[in-house]
């Protein structure tokens, strides 16, 4: 019988404890705690996640079959609905925000050597995007959507090269998207992508400003005057406009006051017209219709988080019970991604995860786990499945 270390536990050597116990200290996160630690905690969300927990009780019934397990899985001596419930509630969520953060900068740096060397653009890309997690209001009390209903957003700032969250903020739904367009750190010379929900040109004019680049497509009509019509149509890729606009409305004018490229592109596939505001002028018309392609990679990272990891129902009530939990499974995700490459494996995140969910109680190595799943000769990557648009 194999008494090594079990597979959840061969996993979590790859999370950086004493990165997480620093944390842990600058929030006094184990102040007056004498069992359940926040090591503990973590480990136990993470666990969570991965094997698909459905709520607070389907976990500690699971968990209570295994635990003689405890001390070798990190759990500590005891789980229980009322300790965990509790901690969910009062531990401070920060903690959990700032170790997703430093995975988040583990997993980007890793997965940097993937990048296609020929990809379209030199510099960062990032898609901006929200995905709304309805709440029923008379549990979740402090969240507010509209009526009757509750929700919490997660705005996330999606790295298109790495395929990795590089920020994520968590607010109430009722907050409209170009609100949270401060507080995205903008990088000079980096590619931004928005849908029609950003079409902000005072938040624009900030990206402007710094000199980066942005992508966005048109909510409504706008007023501009033409500078230049490079009379540009060509019916294979779809572009049927480039232009050099100045805003004539008397707020946009103001607002953004610079002369902006506005591109309109005609998809084939799906019937439909598109015109996306840019201020790059150095890409081609082609490849910014390409850029707002990319932007689909952080829908499916959404629907790859809601579908794969457990952000669909929570367990506690709290605003900060929620912030811990979907913390855990930006944690989560990338401590699956962080595996996948420094153990070289060349394998879909779906597939490892798939894998992992249902061996995380085997005591098989981790290689030989792993090592035995046969990669596919050319993998039907997110990159794949990304282009098209929504």
């Amino acid at each position: 019988m194999n008494q090594g270390k079990y597979i959840f536990s061969q996993i979590c050597d790859f999370l950086p404890k004493n990165q997480f116990d620093w944390f842990v200290k600058k929030y006094q996160g184990n102040k007056y705690v004498k069992k359940f630690t926040c090591w503990n905690h973590l480990l136990v969300m993470i666990f969570a996640q991965l094997t698909h927990r459905e709520s607070l009780r389907d976990l500690i019934a699971t968990l209570n079959a295994h635990k003689t397990k405890f001390n070798r899985l990190g759990f500590g001596t005891s789980v229980t609905r009322s300790n965990l419930s509790k901690a969910n509630e009062q531990r401070e969520a920060k903690i959990f925000e700032d170790m997703a953060y430093h995975m988040v900068k583990t997993a980007r740096d890793l997965r940097i050597g993937l990048v296609d060397k020929d990809f379209f653009y030199e510099g960062n890309v990032y898609a901006f995007d929200s995905t709304t997690i309805s709440l029923c209001l008379n549990v979740f009390w402090w969240s507010k959507l509209h009526h009757d209903k509750g929700g919490v957003k997660m705005h996330t700032l999606y790295d298109v090269k790495t395929d990795i969250p590089s920020f994520f903020l968590i607010t109430n739904a009722d907050l409209h998207d170009s609100k949270v367009m401060n507080e995205i750190p903008y990088e000079p010379d980096a590619l931004y992508i928005f849908d029609r929900a950003y079409m902000d040109t005072e938040q624009l004019t900030i990206i402007n400003t710094i000199k980066a680049f942005f992508v966005v497509r048109e909510k409504r009509r706008m007023s501009y005057t033409v500078i230049e019509d490079k009379q540009y149509n060509n019916p294979i890729t779809g572009v049927m406009a480039d232009q050099t606009i100045q805003f004539s409305g008397y707020k946009t004018r103001k607002q953004y006051s610079s002369p902006m490229r506005r591109i309109t592109f005609y998809d084939k596939e799906g019937n439909r017209t598109f015109v996306f505001y840019t201020n790059n002028s150095i890409l081609s018309a082609e490849d910014i219709a390409l850029a707002y392609k990319y932007r689909w990679r952080v829908e499916l990272f959404f629907k790859w988080m809601k579908q794969h990891l457990h952000v669909k129902e929570f367990y506690g009530t709290t605003e900060n019970a929620v912030k811990i939990q979907l913390y855990s499974a930006i944690i989560a995700y990338c401590l699956v991604a962080i595996v996948e490459r420094k153990m070289k494996l060349n394998m879909e995140m779906y597939d490892l995860l798939r894998i992992l969910s249902v061996s995380l109680l085997d005591r098989t190595p981790l290689v030989d786990l792993l090592g035995k799943s046969e990669p596919a000769e050319k993998l039907q990557t997110v990159r794949e499945l990304s282009l098209k648009f929504i």
